[in-house]
């Protein structure tokens, strides 16, 4: 019988709950107690596993989730957790049912869409809503003044809708020139004081704005990137006011160790060519796993020595130099710490010419998430349950 939970391969993430539970409550301390952090969780909370972040941003302050689509809502309900959850982005009208049944909070941008959404909403149902205000993103969200009062209009005349909050998405928050998140937040001041009613819940600030600009951060702010330990952006990383804790980190182990001669060929292509007599070897993770081809040269850790990748990266296997002849099932960190070496997240980004966000979202569902706690990787069936559920 195969056994549940466990992997077969030496290649695994880990995420230091810890370090999500840090980060969470070192912003919670910073901000006046009415205003509700909201934790995102989408993509899988970042690539770092939707369920196990959740319930550590719960525990350490969080009281509402937010998600991109209501998949991913849906995901969150089934393994069991309560809390609210709002879907950022756009939902089908003729779902609204089976959010409304989840208690799951949908975000409304068009007029339209309620009236769709109204044919389809049970009759005895109770559908809480956020309406998105595009104060300068420009993805999704009310423009003006006019729809903003129809929808709220629409809203609030059928009684099996809520309008339980608005909110909008400073674009340019993370950068040190203010002048269009200034402009973008006098907007949304604007049209919120054009409603009729100010609803429970009003929300703006992403993680850099909720650092940096306490006047933005109203009665909720969306908590995403700083979660996880990472800098919204390069250019604020010296200027962010709390310590961040990196949570994720990935690993493989040598699976096999050779000595090579000089003018000997590494990879697809013949790319490397050896100068002298070296010692390789390979790790069981390529391009397949998200370790993508375009890392050839990136250095990993080996007995805490930064190690350069040789040659093509395969789809399912990568080839290293090692710094010393090393023992088969060595563990080799590509992100995250060794003794005093470190490759953090950011340094891959660098090399991808791409930002943090993206790298751990990089790393694909074949690779296994362990999680720790106090330093240990737990069992997430008997550990951790949300106190907010």
């Amino acid at each position: 019988m195969i056994e549940h939970g466990l992997f077969y391969r030496d290649t695994w993430v880990e995420v230091d709950l810890d370090c999500i539970t840090a980060n969470v409550a070192a912003v919670r301390k910073r901000l006046p107690a009415e205003v509700t952090i909201i934790g995102v969780v989408k993509a899988n909370a970042y690539g770092h596993g939707d369920y196990q972040t959740a319930m550590a941003a719960l525990n350490a302050g969080a009281s509402m989730l937010a998600v991109a689509f209501m998949d991913e809502a849906l995901s969150l309900r089934v393994k069991g957790i309560n809390a609210p959850i709002l879907v950022l982005g756009a939902s089908r009208p003729e779902d609204v049912t089976i959010a409304a049944k989840n208690n799951i909070i949908l975000t409304v941008f068009q007029r339209e869409w309620i009236e769709k959404a109204q044919s389809f909403l049970a009759a005895n149902a109770n559908l809480s809503l956020h309406i998105k205000v595009d104060t300068g993103m420009g993805r999704i969200g009310v423009r003006n003044i006019e729809e903003l009062r129809e929808i709220e209009e629409a809203i609030n005349k059928d009684s099996r809708l809520v309008f339980a909050g608005v909110f909008t998405h400073f674009a340019t928050a993370d950068e040190l020139d203010n002048h269009y998140f200034l402009d973008q937040l006098e907007r949304f001041d604007e049209m919120v004081s054009s409603l009729s009613s100010r609803p429970p819940c009003v929300h703006g600030s992403n993680s850099a704005a909720a650092l940096r600009y306490g006047k933005a951060n109203f009665n909720a702010i969306r908590l995403g990137i700083v979660m996880y330990g990472l800098s919204p952006s390069q250019e604020i990383k010296a200027d962010l006011p709390i310590k961040l804790e990196e949570a994720f980190s990935l690993h493989s182990k040598l699976t096999q160790v050779k000595l090579i001669k000089r003018g000997e060929k590494i990879s697809y292509g013949g790319t490397y060519e050896a100068e002298q007599d070296e010692w390789v070897g390979t790790i069981p993770i390529g391009y397949a796993d998200g370790w993508i081809r375009r890392l050839q040269d990136q250095e990993v850790l080996i007995d805490g020595i930064r190690s350069p990748i040789i040659g093509r990266i395969c789809m399912d296997q990568t080839i290293v130099r090692l710094p010393h002849q090393v023992e088969v099932g060595t563990v080799v960190t590509l992100i995250g710490k060794q003794g005093d070496a470190a490759v953090p997240i950011d340094e891959i980004a660098d090399k991808l010419d791409t930002i943090n966000y993206e790298i751990p979202c990089l790393i694909s569902s074949r690779v296994p998430r362990l999680y720790k706690k106090g330093g240990e990787i737990i069992d997430l069936n008997n550990a951790l349950l949300p106190k907010n559920n």
